[in-house]
């Protein structure tokens, strides 16, 4: 049976703590993950060379993650017709908001899906939905995965009327 799979790209390793979430969601829901650091103005060959490749190695979604200028999604987008997930990262200038709206002002042809700045679990949990649409067995992982975040909710509620 193929998995499905999943390029998690960062324009730097330093955007690795901020990715770590939708790793560790991709892996708790059975989603196979292509991992790699690319630069859209560093590296832009290794751009082109990964985004027209990415689906003749099976990628499915990509979700990359950009500071600053945060151009490599909108890059990855325009090089391939692979679904792209953009993660805006908080950086030191303007707390990420620098890196949301270059993310998010694509121009129209050439869509990019953008979540919160750090939001890396949502990132992860849309594109598992895109994925479900094609392989039914997510759909039921995402509503076990709410249910337990509602199951969460429940506990803390309880802890609270409890205790006040």
């Amino acid at each position: 049976m193929v998995k499905p799979k999943v390029a998690v790209v960062m324009g730097s390793d330093s955007d690795l703590p901020v990715l770590e979430k939708a790793l560790t969601v991709l892996e708790e829901l059975g989603v196979q993950r292509e991992v790699r650091v690319i630069s859209a103005h560093r590296t832009p060959d290794m751009a082109v060379e990964f985004a027209s490749s990415a689906g003749e190695r099976g990628i499915e979604v990509i979700i990359a993650a950009a500071g600053k200028a945060a151009h490599l999604p909108g890059v990855l987008a325009a090089l391939t017709t692979i679904p792209v997930i953009g993660i805006p990262v908080k950086s030191s200038t303007m707390d990420g908001l620098d890196s949301l709206l270059s993310i998010v002002q694509m121009p129209g042809g050439i869509p990019v899906a953008t979540v919160t700045i750090n939001g890396s679990e949502n990132a992860a949990l849309l594109a598992v939905q895109m994925l479900a649409l094609k392989y039914p067995e997510l759909g039921g992982k995402i509503k076990a995965y709410r249910e337990a975040m509602a199951d969460k909710v429940r506990e803390k509620d309880l802890e609270i009327r409890e205790k006040y």
